[in-house]
């Protein structure tokens, strides 16, 4: 179960963050915080190794003992941030691989809504729903 999703604009503003539990909401800003890092060397990474490279999934950045935090980057370096509860044994990466899909696709939808504008926080109740959805599993 994901207990945090975070998308993150390309300068590093945080542009949406849901969090399962808001008493853990310090927490969880921490530690999408930090995974930018990681994200940041593993474009870097990426881009030297393979520069025509369209692999968007970053995979597991870090791990703690309660966490492990995985990265997806589109196109226009708009960063998802997941970060899953680690008691969850059986998930297996094409499910985390699914979600970022998902969200990538309610990302997009919002995007191409002519009020939206770009750089700025989502506010969207039918997004919202949407990402609750996604984190509990029933998306």
């Amino acid at each position: 179960m994901a207990v945090c999703i975070a998308i993150i604009g390309k300068d590093n503003a945080p542009l949406y963050i849901s969090i399962a539990n808001i008493d853990k909401e310090l927490d969880m800003q921490y530690r999408v915080h930090a995974a930018l890092d990681v994200v940041e060397e593993k474009c870097q990474f990426i881009n030297k190794a393979t520069p025509e490279s369209k692999e968007l999934y970053l995979g597991l950045l870090y791990s703690t003992e309660a966490h492990k935090i995985y990265g997806f980057i589109t196109n226009t370096k708009i960063k998802f941030i997941l970060v899953m509860d680690s008691e969850n044994v059986a998930l297996r990466e094409n499910e985390v691989r699914a979600m970022f899909r998902n969200l990538h696709i309610l990302y997009t939808d919002v995007v191409c809504n002519p009020i939206f504008l770009p750089g700025e926080p989502i506010i969207s109740r039918k997004f919202d729903r949407s990402v609750q959805k996604l984190m509990s599993g029933n998306a």
